[in-house]
C-alpha cells in the first residue's frame, strides 16, 4: 500500500532555491527512498518525483547507498564511486541530513555529469 508522505512546502522551496542551478543531479528524498523533489539536472537523467530512487537504474548502482546511515546518525555521508564514469572522472556521492526534518535527506553526486578538471566556459 502506497502511503502519502507529508512534506513541508518550505522544505521543498528551500531545496529548489539551493539546488535548481546545481550542475549535477540532486534530489530531496524521504527515508523510504521516495523522491519528493528534484533539480532539473536530476530530472534530465530520468528520475521523477514519487519514484523510489533505489529503483532507478541497475540495482548494483545502489549497493553502497548510505541514506539509512545518514538518517540514523544525522550526519553527512559520502562515498567515492568504485569506477570512473565514461568521461574518466571518479564521482563522489553525498547524502546530507536536514536539520528539523529527520525523515528527509538530500542526495547528490559530483563528477557524474561534469568533468571538473575541464575549466568552465566563461561568457
Amino acid at each position: 500500500m502506497d502511503t502519502e508522505i507529508q512534506v513541508d512546502e518550505k522544505l521543498i522551496e528551500a531545496f529548489h532555491l539551493m539546488f535548481d542551478h546545481f550542475p549535477e543531479g540532486a534530489q530531496l528524498a524521504h527515508k523510504s527512498k521516495k523522491i519528493v523533489a528534484l533539480n532539473p539536472a536530476c530530472e534530465a537523467i530520468g528520475r521523477k518525483v514519487g519514484m523510489i530512487c533505489a529503483k532507478h537504474g541497475p540495482p548494483e548502482a545502489h549497493k553502497g547507498c548510505l541514506a539509512n546511515k545518514t538518517i540514523k546518525n544525522h550526519k553527512a555521508t559520502w562515498a567515492i564511486v568504485a569506477q570512473a564514469v565514461p568521461g574518466g572522472q571518479v564521482p563522489v556521492t553525498f547524502w546530507l541530513p536536514i536539520d528539523g526534518y529527520p525523515d528527509f535527506f538530500i542526495h547528490f553526486g559530483v563528477g557524474y555529469m561534469k568533468d571538473y578538471a575541464v575549466p568552465p566556459e566563461v561568457d
